[in-house]
């Protein structure tokens, strides 16, 4: 009976264990930089860490996968700082829905882009007046940075652009199919989709500068955003540097994350960045100067603190 009575002891919380190492890692869209990004990682977590069994999950970006944290489930997010800073507080799109969130780590700059092709004549912000845009999907980053960033550049979302809410690959299509003039994009460098489209014939490129929008929306919003360039070998067709902004991309998860999970992760992931970097070259950006709490408007997780202090880095 004793032995029966351990056994079933052993069933239930060796059940339970195993159930708390499955994650899901919510990601963005197929033609974006988080998927193949959360692919790589889920393969190296399910590979490198005892035990843990990681898929990625296609979403509709930043603030889906905040809302997808808030859930309960075992996620990790990819997210953009600005759309964390407002899960955090409980404003913007979460108002009245604080998300309990901790940084596991600062991965890279999220650059934006404002991608039109040189026949439309869009030279710059105040062009985009009167145009029909897209400013991302709804369940993204992108278009909460697309809205501060139109508002800095003098433009009234509602009244003064024609606005579509696609994701970066509907985007594409959509200019190529000459439906849109110009769409917003916030992601890494090089984005297939934005690739796509500079590679593809009689479309050429033209990518909007922005830089100097970035004063206005860090007095609004806080120091969230920098100037950040483009460089033109990016895409095909750039004949300059694009001078834009950019916002720290950071990965998260709920607070409620054990400690030793938290430390377990951010261990696997720098212990094995060349796996990672095959998966997608803005891997190689990742870096333990760049972990520090000025960087990211949410608190590191103590697991992720832990870990950083055992490599010399000591978070403020």
């Amino acid at each position: 009976m004793k032995f029966l009575k351990t056994l079933v002891m052993i069933l239930i919380f060796g059940f339970s264990g195993a159930q708390a190492q499955n994650l899901s890692i919510a990601t963005g869209g197929t033609g974006g930089v988080y998927y193949p990004m959360g692919g790589g990682l889920a393969a190296v977590l399910s590979k490198h860490v005892a035990g843990m069994s990681a898929t990625a999950e296609v979403t509709g970006g930043s603030v889906d996968n905040l809302n997808l944290i808030n859930s309960g489930k075992p996620y990790l997010a990819f997210t953009m700082a600005d759309a964390a800073k407002d899960a955090l507080d409980g404003d913007g799109k979460f108002k009245g829905k604080k998300v309990d969130l901790k940084t596991l780590l600062i991965l890279y700059p999220n650059r934006m882009h404002v991608v039109t092709v040189e026949a439309t004549g869009i030279k710059s912000m105040k062009d985009l007046k009167g145009k029909r845009i897209s400013t991302g999907s709804p369940g993204s980053a992108t278009e909460v940075m697309a809205f501060r960033l139109l508002e800095a550049a003098g433009l009234d979302k509602d009244k003064d652009v024609k606005r579509e809410r696609l994701g970066v690959s509907e985007s594409v299509n959509a200019m190529k199919d000459r439906k849109i003039e110009a769409f917003f994009w916030v992601g890494g460098l090089p984005t297939a989709a934005v690739t796509d489209l500079a590679n593809s014939p009689g479309m050429k490129i033209a990518m909007i500068d922005h830089a100097s929008e970035v004063d206005a929306m860090n007095k609004k919003y806080g120091n969230l955003y920098f100037k950040d360039v483009i460089p033109k070998a990016t895409y095909s067709g750039m004949p300059a540097d694009n001078q834009i902004a950019s916002v720290a991309n950071i990965l998260v998860a709920n607070g409620n994350m054990t400690d030793a999970q938290a430390y377990n992760i951010v261990k696997a992931i720098f212990d094995n960045k060349p796996e990672l970097v095959r998966t997608h070259q803005e891997y190689a950006t990742l870096a333990m100067k760049d972990q520090k709490s000025a960087s990211t408007p949410i608190p590191f997780h103590p697991g992720a603190v832990k870990y950083l202090n055992e490599q010399g880095i000591k978070l403020d």
